[in-house]
């Protein structure tokens, strides 16, 4: 069984990397007392989001339906033959997750099933279930025996998954309005997309960026590193993004190169080293 939960845990590992080297950048320089069950979340999220995003040709109700369904038997049993589900059972006992955050993640998986155009009540549920739960997720690892600290840092962790999903939607928006037909922003019509209302939009992510960086300059040090970087990163994306034309916003997808993300790496370890934040 140890061989089989290290597989396991291997492969929650090996999807963080593929999927994302920015985050696994994240983790790789957290305390190694974190990481696994940084990993098996991470792991967990992307598969959700790969079926309601990728198996376009599959009858993905019914697919999302199972992999729900595995995900509460796993957590039941203890066990599952699925190897990223069984890697993220074992996180969820083992941190004592709450299952409200994980059906609030598996509701707002299931809205991009139904939905493609989010009215203000339902994008405030999305990004809840879709962003911030991750995020409290990912701080119930940091701080699972650390309840008062955990509640503390509560708002701060649900704004920095807020502000990292709205990245997401102005970074996506190629993809997820030319190709998927959706449109997450409140009363925005991209065939008429202004800079003043681009510029709105922008405001009020730099906003939810300030209100997280309280949390992150309150985090442990074996953590804040890590969090610290995916914030810069995400901060120099929405700068990228800032630059761009209201036009150019659905013409491709932005990115930071590997060069630019090693001086960030640099220059957000001195400044965490020096409590420059």
């Amino acid at each position: 069984m140890e061989l089989y939960r290290k597989n396991n845990l291997d492969c929650s590992k090996i999807t963080t990397k593929n999927y994302s080297t920015s985050f696994s950048m994240g983790v790789r320089i957290l305390n190694s007392k974190y990481r696994e069950g940084i990993y098996s979340i991470y792991g967990f999220v992307r598969y959700a989001d790969e079926i309601v995003d990728t198996f376009t040709d599959q009858d993905q109700r019914v697919i999302f339906e199972e992999f729900r369904q595995e995900t509460y038997k796993a957590i039941e049993r203890k066990f599952s033959i699925n190897p990223i589900i069984d890697s993220f059972q074992m996180a969820v006992r083992k941190y004592s997750i709450d299952h409200e955050l994980i059906e609030a993640f598996l509701l707002s998986m299931e809205m991009d099933l139904t939905h493609d155009i989010y009215s203000p009540e339902t994008l405030k549920t999305y990004i809840y279930g879709s962003a911030e739960v991750v995020g409290l997720m990912c701080l119930r690892v940091f701080y699972f025996n650390e309840p008062e600290k955990y509640n503390q840092l509560v708002i701060p962790a649900r704004k920095l998954g807020e502000a990292f999903q709205k990245v997401n939607f102005l970074r996506d928006a190629h993809d997820d309005f030319n190709e998927k037909g959706r449109i997450y922003f409140k009363d925005i019509d991209f065939d008429n997309f202004t800079e003043e209302t681009k510029k709105q939009l922008e405001a009020e992510i730099e906003k939810d960026f300030q209100e997280s960086m309280e949390g992150i300059r309150q985090l442990k040090k074996q953590v804040r590193l890590g969090v610290y970087l995916a914030y810069t990163y995400y901060i120099h994306l929405l700068k990228e993004i800032k630059k761009a034309r209201p036009e150019e916003i659905l013409k491709k997808r932005y990115r930071i190169t590997n060069t630019k993300k090693s001086y960030l790496l640099v220059n957000a370890y001195l400044k965490n080293a020096l409590n420059l934040l």
